[in-house]
């Protein structure tokens, strides 16, 4: 199965797939959670422990909406780039239990998390099929391992069979979500300098594979 080819067709994930696990939903990107994607980026513990995300201003994110219209990412097989999905991680506060066992977050959207649909090199080896990050102030939920479980039936119904999680050695949080999704950690690999994440600073990538 590839879907770097253009008959790929996107689904209506929201519609045919509960993304609702207690507090936590994913949301397609929309212009009416820019101001609380926003407000979690500047968020004092975001600007202190990522301070390249606390860098994002709403040109960026309207940039970001324009280019992937619903979150939804073409493919350019030129650039082993496949087709995907990305949704912000939104927080529904009347859903959490009281007491909760950690404190609730103080921010409305927690975090992004895409899926790619497809395989190459790129994918499998060094970027991943699932891709998320969790802002600083909504950590400690387990929302990664959470989210990633709930778009594990998009992945099948696209026909995937395995799926590839990959994180650097020392983001240790990274692969015990990794490793709570029933993931089976295979090797350490050596990113090469051409590629698109090298330049980011990544020198090596964990891959864990997932079995559907």
């Amino acid at each position: 199965m590839s879907a770097l080819a253009d008959t790929f067709t996107f689904l209506d994930v929201p519609r045919l797939f509960p993304l609702i696990d207690h507090e936590l939903e994913l949301v397609e990107p929309h212009p009416r959670y820019i101001n609380d994607l926003l407000a979690a980026c500047h968020h004092p513990l975001t600007q202190d422990l990522m301070p390249a995300q606390a860098r994002l201003q709403r040109d960026g994110v309207e940039s970001f909406l324009e280019q992937n219209p619903r979150g939804r990412s073409s493919a350019d097989p030129r650039k082993q780039i496949v087709p995907g999905y990305t949704f912000w991680m939104r927080i529904r506060p009347a859903a959490i239990p009281l007491p909760a066992p950690v404190p609730a977050p103080d921010v409305a959207i927690a975090g992004s998390i895409s899926l790619r649909i497809g395989h190459c090199v790129n994918l499998d080896r060094y970027l991943g099929h699932i891709g998320y990050h969790v802002l600083p102030p909504a950590r400690g939920h387990h929302f990664a391992e959470r989210a990633s479980r709930m778009l594990l039936p998009v992945a099948r119904a696209h026909g995937h069979q395995i799926l590839w999680i990959t994180c650097n050695p020392d983001n240790f949080a990274s692969r015990r979500s990794c490793e709570r999704l029933g993931a089976t950690f295979i090797d350490i690999v050596q990113v090469p300098k051409d590629n698109p994440l090298y330049s980011q600073g990544d020198r090596q990538k964990c891959r864990y594979r997932l079995d559907l």
